[in-house]
């Protein structure tokens, strides 16, 4: 079949279906934005744009018109793409910034299957999670509202949609929930899994391994999103109660695009440093920001605990690879989790805004290591049973069959 793969960072979620397209014979074209990678055996195009919002519009609409500027400029690329002799029986794609919206008006005989990752509400999603940093006024629901809006048309327009896990497929509307089918991409578990004799060398040339009680915090950036602060408010307790105990921290110190923006918009790292002061034994909390993926799983192999904390969201692919590598998965209670984590067989869930309860759990895994060894064999059980990739793989490409 002829496939074409639709992301803004082609490939996005999709390496490894595009890798399985190819292996069987498929031919793939793509269309990307400026970021797109490309790949051998892909004709990539990339759609360019130059044209900015309209002044003073409407808060609500900034993200609709936004997407649709985007989808002008990918329907130009796919014009072009389809002058060049190439017809889709099936279009894959990301929807989540809009270029997926006029693809059927350049192939109306395409079929079209969609990304599910999450569809945006304005009540019980992550806009009203965490009341510290204010619950959204009236205006702020409306522009989430509007920020659904290009997604909502994009989703109606697709013959199938693709969601990771169950939570993910709940945030949409009723009227879509008969085109979607949860299939997990799936982690790579060969390359995910506990490294027995790991170490890790810190900056002034600190050695550890899994001799030392470590907790890891791992996301790509530090945000309350991802219960950054709770984690943070966690810590001086932890310390105390477990002087040889260290914290690695993974990930960047900027905003996400998601969560909120730290109110002296310094980000998120300076405001706990400066809540917790003196509190907080920085000698022993090492922030390691972006680092390799082998490197990510050597802290993970060596960590006493993992600590995971999310709103209700989209469920990260660090949790996977943490349960992959037999941590004992400290998580909170939340939606996303639960579709990865059962409290007491393969991982521990604890209730999010519970500061002192997580500080417990962090002392409790670094003195009886051996209480969770169980925990630990699980997660790892569990991950191959629901988030294996070749699995994953296989069930996108029985999809595009199918549709």
């Amino acid at each position: 079949m002829n496939i074409l793969v639709v992301h803004q960072n082609f490939p996005g979620q999709f390496p490894h279906i595009v890798t399985a397209l190819l292996a069987r014979g498929d031919k793939v074209a793509a269309i990307g934005g400026v970021t797109a990678t490309a790949r051998p055996g892909v004709d990539l195009r990339r759609w360019t744009n130059k044209r900015g919002t309209t002044p003073n519009i409407v808060p609500a609409a900034i993200r609709a018109e936004a997407d649709l500027i985007r989808a002008e400029a990918a329907a130009g690329a796919a014009l072009q793409l389809k002058r060049d002799g190439f017809h889709p029986d099936v279009i894959i794609g990301h929807p989540g910034w809009g270029e997926t919206l006029h693809l059927k008006l350049v192939w109306p005989e395409a079929r079209l299957i969609l990304f599910g990752e999450y569809f945006y509400r304005p009540f019980g999603g992550d806009s009203d999670f965490d009341p510290e940093f204010g619950m959204p006024d009236f205006a702020e629901r409306m522009r989430i509202n509007g920020k659904a809006a290009a997604q909502s048309m994009a989703y109606v327009l697709a013959d199938r949609i693709i969601c990771p896990t169950p939570h993910q497929a709940a945030t949409f509307p009723d009227v879509l929930q008969s085109r979607i089918s949860v299939i997990h991409e799936g982690v790579d578990l060969s390359r995910a899994r506990r490294e027995p004799d790991a170490q890790l060398v810190l900056p002034g040339n600190v050695r550890l391994d899994a001799s030392t009680p470590v907790i890891t915090f791992i996301n790509r950036t530090m945000e309350p999103l991802r219960g950054f602060h709770i984690f943070m408010r966690a810590l001086p307790a932890f310390l105390d109660a477990v002087p040889d105990g260290r914290a690695l921290i993974i990930g960047e110190d900027r905003p996400s695009g998601y969560g909120k923006a730290s109110p002296d918009g310094k980000g998120w790292k300076a405001a706990m440093l400066a809540e917790l002061g003196d509190r907080l034994d920085l000698s022993r909390v090492h922030f390691l920001g972006r680092v390799q993926h082998d490197a990510m799983i050597g802290a993970l192999s060596i960590g006493a605990a993992h600590v995971y904390y999310t709103y209700p969201f989209v469920l990260s692919w660090s949790l996977v690879e943490a349960m992959a590598c037999e941590c004992l998965v400290l998580a909170s209670d939340t939606a996303p989790v639960r579709d990865a984590i059962t409290d007491g067989v393969d991982g521990r869930l604890l209730p999010f805004f519970d500061v002192d309860a997580l500080s417990q759990a962090m002392i409790d895994a670094a003195r009886e290591p051996v209480r969770f060894e169980g925990l630990r064999k699980a997660a790892r059980k569990k991950a191959l049973e629901g988030f294996d990739r070749a699995a994953g793989t296989a069930g996108w490409l029985r999809a595009i069959d199918t549709v």
